[in-house]
């Protein structure tokens, strides 16, 4: 029975059915989650397609960087180099705003939060190079105009430069925005709230009548000086980022206003200057600017990310009303789905895996939801109460542990996925440590093991029955034996996405370790085989 899902043309209309070049699963938006997605798909042995309906990579500005979770993910897929290589400047000081207030991971030795400064479209470019480079199919230009989905495919049709035309495949994903038409196509609800304001971010150049002071503070002929960090007013927030000995500044505003912009119509200067003037209720010479982007806070969900053969990733499952935390998310979202859906396009996913692709991944959305939504309750208040708020919160984040617990909450490294059965071990639903390793083949660590994004069996106290227990699922995983120092278990199973499926605790029983790890490696990849055996 067809399920129809969305406008689309009538048959006659539609020049031909085409194949889509062998691929199994469409995805629709070529961002940073779509193209992490295909990369990811084309690892695991399925060959994506990729549709944009714009022609070219869009110049506008938008997020201006990486940050938390996705960085580590990036180092087991051998990635994060190349990306650090393409950085605009140095990597900033760990010190990051929070609904008012900031951060400050400057005095610790090992912060749990970590940032490049790549620009969005930079990242674009980077990801595509990737995606060619791996043989991806991406094709610009060709805007999806409606879909529908039976028992084993989904027909999708397509407008394209030479006019439109139908396709078919297995899955189909979409990461094609907020404003995401697979999702209302597939009439999944997105509830959610729309905060009244408006943001504008740049990086701009002052002219040398402004003096960056010592203490970062900006010292503006007529006016007096603007203090660094935040300065509230009636009229809303202005944000001031800068560095002694130069003239390019971070500016950030917040005022109250109910106007829809176009996302494709960039921000100008004089916009920007109109915003500070409006705030702050004086003029601030700006010379030029690197950086110029708008956008609203908004906090939405997707009831669930996926409706039969289709699912959402980004964008179109999640929008968080707070900055530097959507990219991270989404890109996570394409890790975690992408060995997911190879499985069972490869036909060795046991039952249910696809779906804990939701399970997990909502539940990690509505971690980001919660704290971005408390970033909207220390930074919108005005009033006493509102400015006690921030005091207290501010008093918290000077204790290294409340500073540390926030900064891995933001980070998303602070996420345990929900483990199939009873009794695990601490680390089972994690993200695994980067261990540093020692083989017959010298010196690696978990990281460069990860490259491949398979999954990993990786003894570290020669516990040779469980090797005899994973050889049944020998054509699935890679297997390693090394040495570590201070190991945190005696043998781990991290999934392609870089989670520890199981592992086994110091020391435990064989009888024990032997029929959990027999549990997981079921529950995760399937039934056992016995290829090659005699």
């Amino acid at each position: 029975m067809t399920n129809h899902l969305g406008p689309t043309r009538p048959a006659e209309d539609l020049r031909e059915e085409r194949p889509a070049g062998n691929a199994d699963v469409i995805i629709v938006g070529a961002g940073p989650t779509g193209l992490m997605l295909a990369a990811e798909l084309h690892l695991a042995g399925v060959r994506p397609l990729v549709l944009e309906r714009q022609p070219r990579p869009r110049d506008t500005p938008k997020a201006g960087g990486l940050g938390g979770q996705i960085l580590e993910l990036l180092r087991h897929r051998g990635l994060l180099e190349r990306l650090e290589a393409a950085c605009t400047g140095p990597a900033p000081a760990p010190r990051f705003p929070f609904g008012g207030v900031h951060l400050d991971f400057t005095h610790l030795p090992d912060p749990p939060m970590h940032a490049l400064p790549l620009p969005q479209q930079l990242l674009e470019r980077l990801l595509g190079d990737r995606a060619g480079e791996l043989g991806v199919d991406l094709r610009r230009g060709h805007e999806v105009i409606g879909v529908r989905q039976d028992g084993d495919a989904v027909v999708v049709d397509v407008l394209g430069p030479d006019g439109p035309y139908r396709t078919r495949t297995r899955y189909l994903v979409g990461c094609d925005g907020a404003r995401s038409r697979i999702r209302d196509w597939a009439g999944i609800p997105f509830p959610g709230t729309t905060y009244p304001e408006v943001n504008r971010l740049a990086q701009v150049t002052l002219p040398g009548t402004v003096t960056v002071l010592g203490n970062g503070d900006l010292d503006v002929p007529g006016f007096g000086t603007i203090r660094a960090g935040f300065t509230r007013t009636g009229q809303g927030l202005l944000g001031v980022g800068s560095a002694p000995g130069t003239q390019s500044v971070s500016l950030y505003t917040i005022e109250d206003e109910t106007t829809e912009y176009d996302d494709d119509v960039p921000m100008t200067l004089t916009e920007l200057q109109d915003s500070i003037h409006r705030v702050l209720g004086a003029h601030l010479p700006l010379a030029g600017s690197t950086r110029l982007s708008r956008f609203t806070f908004k906090a939405y969900q997707a009831e669930r990310y996926r409706e039969g053969r289709i699912l959402l990733a980004g964008d179109a499952a999640h929008l968080f009303p707070a900055t530097g935390v959507a990219l991270n998310a989404g890109m996570l979202d394409a890790v975690n789905l992408a060995w997911k859906l190879a499985a069972d396009l490869h036909g060795n996913a046991p039952a249910g895996l696809l779906d804990t692709y939701h399970a997990e991944r909502h539940l990690a959305g509505a971690r980001t939801l919660l704290h971005t939504r408390a970033q909207v309750a220390l930074r919108r208040g005005h009033d006493a109460a509102a400015e006690a708020l921030r005091e207290v919160f501010t008093e918290l984040l000077a204790d290294e542990q409340p500073l540390r617990r926030i900064g891995a909450l933001v980070a998303g490294t602070d996420i345990r996925y929900p483990m199939p059965g009873t009794g695990h071990h601490p680390l089972a639903g994690a993200f695994a440590p980067d261990l540093t390793l020692h083989s017959g083949q010298g010196i690696t660590s978990v990281a460069e093991l990860m490259h491949p994004a398979r999954p990993v069996l990786l003894d570290l106290a020669d516990r040779p029955e469980l090797l005899r227990t994973a050889r049944d699922w020998r054509h699935l995983l890679d297997v390693h034996t090394a040495k570590t120092d201070d190991p945190p278990a005696d043998t781990l199973l991290i999934r392609p996405d870089g989670h520890v499926a199981w592992a086994a605790g110091l020391g435990e029983s064989a009888g024990s370790a032997t029929l959990s790890l027999r549990a997981a490696l079921s529950a995760w990849f399937g039934k056992p085989s016995t290829i090659g055996e005699t």
